[in-house]
């Protein structure tokens, strides 16, 4: 057994023991790179993230190709890496959709923040709703680096397949700015119209950036019933 062996098993002992609130951010990188990097020492690995990206967020909000930037980290290890919190934020929309009940700007927001989550890109979903506000499921309805193009057939099959009484839109801006454009607008107005045609009320449109999100619901671009 080697040093790199044996300081491996100290470091997993301890989280065993203990958790992650007792390991540095870079030392939490390092635990994780051991199941990506089998036979280096990954502390300055983790180091190298963290200075290169600032903070434990950034380094797993980035994507596999800025990863690979920095020396030691390869497809595997940034493959890992961007796993997590994917794995984890469809764990948490899993543990909403059980619980919660979209029936207010707030608890519809919370969940559009969370079915957002670090995406790069912008994306365009339909969240389709039981007459009690309960998630029947969401959908990605497209999306693209400088806007989304709603297919409206799509969007009709969507909600007759979850059989949905209601409907929320949601869709992030990646430039951090949560208003809406005349193409978000427009969309908008183009769906309403045709879950109208299907008895289905669109109750929202959430658009998210940064941590925030805008109600057009709220600021008056979605009648309100």
């Amino acid at each position: 057994m080697g040093i790199h062996d044996e300081h491996r098993q100290r470091r997993r002992r301890l989280f065993q023991e203990n958790g992650l609130e007792v390991f540095a951010d870079h030392e939490a990188l390092e635990l994780l790179l051991f199941y990506a990097i089998p036979r280096k020492d990954t502390n300055p690995i983790a180091h190298q993230l963290m200075d290169h990206f600032g903070t434990l967020d950034r380094v797993l909000a980035a994507t596999p190709e800025e990863l690979c930037q920095v020396e030691g980290i390869g497809p595997s290890a940034a493959l890992l890496i961007t796993l997590i919190p994917q794995i984890s934020r469809r764990a948490a929309l899993q543990s909403m959709e059980r619980e919660a009940i979209l029936n207010s700007v707030d608890a519809m927001g919370r969940y559009c923040l969370t079915l957002a989550g670090n995406g790069r890109g912008e994306a365009l979903y339909l969240i389709c709703l039981d007459a009690k506000g309960k998630v029947l499921g969401h959908y990605r309805l497209g999306d693209g680096p400088a806007g989304v193009s709603v297919n409206l057939r799509k969007v009709a099959e969507i909600v007759l397949r979850s059989n949905a009484y209601a409907a929320v839109l949601t869709h992030n801006h990646p430039s951090g700015m949560a208003l809406p454009s005349r193409e978000d607008l427009l969309a908008t107005q183009q769906i309403q119209q045709l879950l109208q045609h299907m008895g289905v009320a669109l109750l929202d449109h959430i658009i998210t950036a940064d941590g925030d999100f805008v109600s057009l619901a709220e600021n008056g671009s979605i009648p309100r019933r």
